[in-house]
């Protein structure tokens, strides 16, 4: 994209994964959306000219050995796109695989869960997210839509803890001044959950359950979603006021 457009970068590493309602929510806040798809060809970028960073989930595996990501040789350069973002401050957001990624970039540790982690859950907002950029603005308990196989152990050194599961599990964070990582699924729709009961073996009664929840997930994070695009569109002053972080 060129000219004076702000935008984002969305890496969509699965074609079960795409950005669905996200997408909607984004543009409706006026934050222009370029869309690359590795899975289908498309190249990782060596450098990221875009102001904010989006990267999705799939049915990789973000921990070093990589077992069964024979046909996912982009993701090393995602792992270098990723810390560069952070490095230089450009708004970020990983979602399922997507903070997986981003956590172990920075130095965090993934592996294999216990058992996989699917359906409706609600989560619990941390002390820390008062005084987040984004999780200010979130309720007390989430709502969430969960689809995994792996998960997040052990955080980046340094990053802060906005959100848990009632067992502990870690489910979203942020690392650095404008990088976040949610674990969970805030952008599916009917459609969505239904391509994963196909493509990624989903159970159908966790999918049925997920579709009773949709609007309150939606309800919770597209306000999320709003602040994210202020975020990349530079308008920190405008609606309610944006804490601002400094490292």
């Amino acid at each position: 994209m060129g000219g004076d457009t702000r935008y984002a970068l969305v890496v969509e590493n699965d074609p079960t994964c795409d950005l669905c309602l996200l997408g909607g929510w984004l543009k409706d806040s006026g934050l222009a959306l370029q869309v690359i798809r590795p899975h289908a060809g498309d190249t990782v970028p060596d450098s990221l000219d875009a102001q904010a960073l989006i990267v999705l989930g799939g049915r990789q595996h973000a921990y070093p050995d990589r077992e069964g990501n024979r046909d996912a040789a982009w993701l090393p350069a995602l792992d270098t796109l990723l810390r560069d973002a952070v490095a230089a401050r450009v708004p970020t957001l990983g979602l399922g695989l997507g903070s997986q990624l981003l956590a172990q970039a920075l130095g965090g540790r993934v592996g294999p869960a216990d058992a996989p982690v699917n359906g409706p859950r609600l989560l619990t907002r941390r002390d820390a997210a008062e005084y987040d950029p984004l999780f200010a603005a979130a309720p007390m308990a989430l709502d969430v839509v969960l689809s995994r196989t792996d998960e997040i152990s052990a955080l980046p050194p340094g990053a802060t803890l906005l959100a848990a599961s009632p067992y502990g599990a870690i489910e979203a964070f942020r690392v650095g001044t404008a990088a976040w990582g949610m674990q969970f699924h805030i952008e599916c729709d009917t459609a969505m959950l239904n391509r994963w009961v196909a493509g990624t073996g989903l159970d159908p009664v966790a999918a049925a359950r997920a579709v009773t929840v949709l609007d309150d997930v939606a309800e919770t994070w597209k306000p999320i979603a709003e602040r994210f695009a202020t975020l990349a569109l530079g308008r920190t002053g405008a609606g309610t006021p944006l804490p601002i972080l400094e490292s």
